[in-house]
């Protein structure tokens, strides 16, 4: 079972070709997200059975996020409605694929150890527990500490990245920074080249993460496991709107792990996942399904396959 620890959000986005001070916008929406429920909605979409423990308001945006998540086919019994705050919030821009957001934590940052002791009491050895940083530092600690005890695998997605307690990371197996994330977290930017992202590399194992996957944008991504650094090439797509490629590829490679996929295959895998959400607008709604991204795995198969063939 994948457990998802994280923010719910209700999304306000305007769609725009250029960024000035004043500008009618080409579309404007609202939609279900928060990283957590953005990660959440992309194990689901992708096949995968995902409980999330979060928080809302008791107010429409808390019920329609509730719904919404279930409709996307994730396991809400453990999100619960508080009583003192309203439903986080995010309002977005979006200038030619790119984005700015503004959020207000809201409810999110009203959950409780107790609420996640409650949570993570059926879960066992091999569960994986998946968290970002939309919540209290100290409850996602909290969270990693309790998993780690049951012998869960932890993944951090350490975004916003900002400054977290170094002991959070012995609790960590996987980490999955971006490369503005990496650089906060480490003082070191891993675009510079190979040899800077190696330091990057060494910098989390010394703080004690097991493994890492460093998205690099535009240029891929790279993943380390021990003295093995793995660059994984991007997919070209259109791109329309970034709002939840990060979470896709995430949610895409926690999925995968769940499902015994070694950390190369899952990554080529939410590589191709986080190509299509790139694609298309929304957050939660621009995710992929399980056979919308086959169907471009067994394409690129069958290219391989009539190149091979062509130069055999």
């Amino acid at each position: 079972m994948i457990f998802v620890l994280g923010s719910i959000n209700t999304d306000f986005v305007a769609v725009t070709k250029e960024k000035i001070e004043t500008h009618e916008t080409e579309s404007f929406y609202s939609g279900l997200g928060g990283k957590g429920a953005n990660q959440a909605v992309a194990i689901a979409k992708l096949g995968g059975k995902v409980e999330f423990i979060g928080k809302v308001g008791n107010d429409e945006n808390g019920k329609s996020a509730i719904r919404r998540l279930n409709e996307f086919g994730v396991d809400t019994k453990f999100v619960l409605v508080g009583e003192s705050e309203s439903t986080g919030t995010a309002m977005l821009t979006v200038v030619n694929g790119d984005k700015d957001i503004i959020a207000h934590s809201g409810a999110n940052f009203d959950i409780t150890c107790d609420e996640i002791d409650l949570a993570l009491d059926g879960a066992t050895a091999g569960d994986i527990l998946l968290m970002q940083l939309e919540l209290p530092v100290a409850v996602v600690e909290y969270g990693a500490r309790i998993a780690k005890e049951k012998g869960m695998k932890v993944v951090l997605n350490p975004t916003p990245a900002g400054q977290i307690p170094a002991s959070i990371y012995a609790y960590v197996d996987i980490i999955c920074p971006n490369e503005t994330e990496t650089e906060k977290l480490t003082g070191i930017n891993p675009q510079i080249s190979e040899a800077y992202l190696t330091l990057a590399v060494k910098k989390f194992y010394q703080l004690g993460v097991g493994e890492v996957i460093i998205s690099l944008g535009r240029e891929g991504s790279a993943i380390a496991q021990g003295q093995n650094i793995t660059y994984i090439d991007p997919i070209k797509a259109s791109v329309v709107d970034t709002t939840s490629a990060g979470d896709t590829f995430i949610g895409a490679t926690v999925l995968k792990l769940s499902q015994g996929k070694d950390l190369l295959d899952a990554v080529n895998y939410a590589t191709i996942a986080s190509s299509i959400t790139v694609s298309r607008k929304g957050a939660s709604e621009s995710i992929p399904t399980a056979e919308e991204v086959e169907k471009i795995v067994k394409n690129m198969k069958t290219c391989a396959n009539e190149h091979k063939q062509n130069n055999g």
